[in-house]
């Protein structure tokens, strides 16, 4: 049986799959001060719907009730779900990519993020969780922990070791790790922003039998995701006779997680990663299995809805420029990030795009602080907080 501890009570939901009891304490790898991190991010401004959005519902068996106000579970239908990882690299990443989702949208308090903690972060999932609340004390999350040794034999090594991390293959138990009825939910990374309304995104609708939406780059060059052997074997590259296979970019992704469910997709994605341990078919981390089950065979979303590749160059390390056309979102996918290189006094252009939505209270940035708050919407709402763990 699993329990959400919330800030004032319990309530006992289902079992859900890769998701563990919180450690006493954080794991290996880097420290992490938690009174230095709770004192250096900027509580976010109270964003409230605006009008015509639709009114959360509750049930009694679905509803939990906070600080005398009547909340609501994961479960109601008028939710838009957003799913990313949390961890304390790239927690900074993560809080400016939920400022920016919540300043852009019409119906903020109809937003439901769903964060994947790492088991063995420097900073447990109860801190992490702690920190998110602080910034954003009306926000409807849940914090879910990744059973890391659920993935971790199938991991192989990559050109990059931070493509190793196991969180990285969070995205393919979404469909376990979330409650059943979720039945949809945008996968996002941490390492971008949100310019847009994000309801125009989650409206994208997967028709026939396509289970997932991306931006599709049919002019990338496909056959650079995987190796010789994997080309050389007619068996294997076989898989894409009947496709037309583009590159897309796992980072930005609508999901429609009632088809991954019946259709057994993570299990479909584990069995080419249990074939690349054998026989070394492609050097990318977590994509290229992506591409072999999905890739000619998914909804092809405006590239409005991913400008990626603004972290530059992975071994130059140079600035990169915008792809022509309008933009809806900002992805610094790639070797450098934006808090990085701000923070060096060596940013590209495009990162001060990024700065405004950083909560951080660096000396870089403080006066982009003042114009946030001076944004601030008046008003609060008592929205709902979940930990998750058995």
């Amino acid at each position: 049986m699993m329990q959400n501890v919330i800030v004032l009570l319990l309530v006992v939901f289902p079992l859900c799959l890769a998701i563990r009891s919180i450690p006493n304490g954080g794991g290996g790898g880097r420290s992490f001060n938690v009174d230095l991190w709770f004192d250096r991010f900027s509580e976010a401004p109270e964003y409230r719907n605006g009008v015509g959005c639709p009114s959360p519902s509750s049930s009694s068996s679905s509803a939990v009730r906070g600080e005398g106000d009547l909340l609501v579970t994961s479960c109601d239908p008028s939710l838009v779900h957003v799913a990313m990882t949390l961890d304390s690299e790239y927690l900074r990443g993560s809080i400016a990519a939920v400022h920016s989702v919540l300043r852009h949208s019409t119906c903020p308090e109809n937003i439901f993020f769903h964060f994947i903690s790492a088991e063995f972060d420097s900073a447990s999932p109860r801190l992490l969780t702690q920190l998110v609340r602080s910034t954003f004390p009306s926000l409807n999350f849940k914090v879910y922990i990744f059973r890391e040794d659920t993935v971790i034999n199938l991991i192989s090594s990559s050109i990059r070791t931070a493509l190793e991390n196991p969180l990285n293959y969070a995205r393919n138990y979404l469909g376990d790790i979330l409650d059943p009825c979720v039945d949809r939910v945008i996968y996002l990374d941490s390492d971008l922003v949100v310019v847009d309304d994000i309801m125009k995104l989650w409206r994208t609708p997967l028709t026939e039998s396509r289970v997932i939406g991306a931006p599709e780059y049919c002019h990338a060059n496909f056959t650079k995701y995987f190796t010789d052997n994997f080309w050389a074997d007619p068996v294997l590259s076989r898989v894409f006779g009947s496709r037309r296979p583009c590159y897309f970019n796992t980072g930005v992704m609508v999901m429609d997680l009632a088809k991954w469910r019946r259709g057994n997709y993570r299990k479909r994605i584990e069995n080419w990663m249990e074939l690349q341990r054998k026989r070394r078919i492609y050097d990318l981390g977590s994509l290229p299995p992506f591409l072999l089950v999905f890739a000619g065979n998914i909804e092809s979303i405006d590239h409005r809805w991913n400008q990626h590749g603004l972290g530059g160059d992975n071994v130059r390390g140079s600035c990169r420029s915008l792809h022509p056309g309008p933009v809806s979102l900002l992805h610094w996918s790639g070797k450098g990030k934006p808090w990085v290189r701000l923070d060096a006094r060596k940013p590209c252009p495009l990162d001060y795009l990024w700065e405004p939505y950083d909560l951080y209270k660096g000396m870089h940035n403080s006066d982009t602080q003042q114009k946030i708050a001076k944004g601030s919407l008046s008003g609060s709402s008592s929205l709902m907080m979940e930990f998750t763990s058995y």
